[in-house]
């Protein structure tokens, strides 16, 4: 009987694995995770010299609060745009020419940047009412750090900004490997100046390595671009029927992303009013529980995004059904064993990489726990991500606006509850049911679009 069902198991793998598709999204899916594993070991690297310089410290708190709203920013301006222009960037590649599909991302890349300058104004000029009231918890003193701190992270946005657009126009082309290893930069380059320059600089020696490696990062993918063929400048020009339809898929992707990045701003700013250290205690738990998220979502969102644009460009309809739920089944094969993992062995794998210098061992079981709590997400979350691509390549986005709505809603209302018994463990609770509400929520609708165009 084992026999028969491990010959059954292995046949339908064979079919799966053969699937022309399926085998350049398995390909595409490694070369991603292999990177992804460097750049993982290369930041867990700058996070336990953080933990060993500074432990879970006021200092810590005031940066993760001043890095919070430029990286929203960033997260609801550039990502969005991303989202809206590959599908139609694809279409007119494949329907019209490159030279147009070119045009297209020049057009797109000059908005891109007016937005960033624009949102990086508003980051200094409201700064004086958003950054006291999600500080509320902090000193005077640590509320002055964390405003000097903002002020030294700001060219990040439009930074940050440049890379999401040169690496979705990489993924675009199927040049994954690239886009994949070019964010190992950053933390390389913060481990570095952390060793050399850490006690001098201090704190700062985060914001100057953020800086520093997002630079290295728009040379680097900029000049690959231009080898290809490619060369993007920002250019203002007409408003074509491709960066029209681009323009009307913008505003609910920028809904998408506004509620759903909400929720990790109202976690920090929830935990800043809680004691000393939490929002570092919260954040140490959020990098490992990371590990297996970007090993296995970085690969599969990247991939699916392509390749779910390019079967639904040639209406293969069929075909995005059967990839669907054929890796749903793999997502949860391989995530919930390292949700398990991670539960069993959290406060080992805490110790191991942060207990030294000034992260003690009180600090190690505080994380510890919080990460088991953080852990329960891990299959949803992944799962939510290959559904969420789908449905931005069938451009659903006011789907996925609604969508992020409810989880913001229900986010805040878990957190107030569970605070009140778990305090900062609570929040990381919260966190995973949310992700397993979105999964269910984002899977109907799915099903039912997928149902509709089958039909048709």
């Amino acid at each position: 009987m084992k026999l028969a069902s491990i010959r059954n198991l292995s046949k339908s793998w064979r079919e799966f694995a053969d699937n022309s598709v399926n085998h350049q999204i398995l390909s595409a899916v490694l070369i991603i995770s292999v990177c992804s594993i460097l750049v993982k070991a290369v930041a867990f690297s700058k996070e336990a010299i953080v933990a060993w310089k500074f432990g879970a410290s006021n200092a810590v708190d005031a940066f993760l609060i001043a890095a919070l709203v430029p990286d929203f920013i960033m997260n609801i301006v550039a990502s969005p745009l991303n989202a809206a222009l590959i599908p139609t960037y694809m279409q007119v590649r494949e329907q019209e020419s490159l030279k147009e599909s070119k045009k297209l991302l020049s057009s797109a890349l000059f908005w891109s940047l007016v937005l960033l300058g624009f949102a990086t104004l508003f980051i200094v000029l409201a700064s004086p009412i958003y950054l006291p009231w999600m500080t509320s918890g902090f000193s005077s003193d640590k509320l002055t750090l964390t405003f000097y701190l903002l002020y030294a992270i700001l060219p990040l946005v439009l930074l940050s900004g440049i890379v999401v657009f040169y690496s979705a126009v990489l993924n675009a082309e199927e040049h994954f490997t690239l886009a994949a290893l070019s964010p190992v930069l950053t933390p390389a380059t913060t481990i570095v100046l952390l060793l050399m320059f850490g006690q001098s600089l201090s704190i700062f020696t985060l914001a100057i390595g953020l800086n520093i490696g997002a630079i290295l990062e728009v040379i680097l993918l900029g000049t690959t671009l231009y080898r290809r063929g490619i060369l993007l400048r920002p250019k203002l020009s007409r408003l074509s029927p491709a960066l029209r339809q681009v323009a009307n898929r913008y505003p609910p992707s920028i809904m998408a992303s506004l509620l759903m990045c909400s929720s990790g701003l109202v976690d920090q700013s929830m935990a800043a009013m809680l004691s000393p250290g939490s929002v570092a205690a919260l954040n140490y738990a959020s990098r490992v529980n990371s590990i297996p998220l970007v090993l296995i979502s970085t690969g599969l969102s990247a991939a699916a995004f392509t390749y779910f644009s390019k079967m639904i460009a040639s209406n293969d309809w069929q075909g995005v059904h059967n990839s669907l739920i054929s890796y749903l089944k793999l997502i949860f094969l391989v995530a919930v064993p390292s949700t398990l993992f991670l539960i069993l062995l959290s406060e080992p794998i805490v110790r191991i990489l942060f207990q030294r210098g000034q992260f003690t061992a009180n600090e190690t079981h505080l994380v510890a726990e919080i990460l088991s709590a953080f852990a329960l997400q891990i299959p949803f979350y992944v799962a939510c991500i290959l559904v969420t691509r789908l449905l931005i390549s069938l451009n659903l986005q006011h789907i996925l606006m609604w969508g992020s709505a409810l989880n913001l809603l229900i986010n805040i209302s878990l957190n107030y509850l569970f605070i009140q018994w778990l305090g900062i463990l609570g929040i990381a609770l919260s966190t995973s049911f949310v992700y397993i509400f979105s999964f269910f929520y984002v899977l109907f609708f799915a099903n039912k679009s997928l149902k509709k165009f089958t039909v048709g």
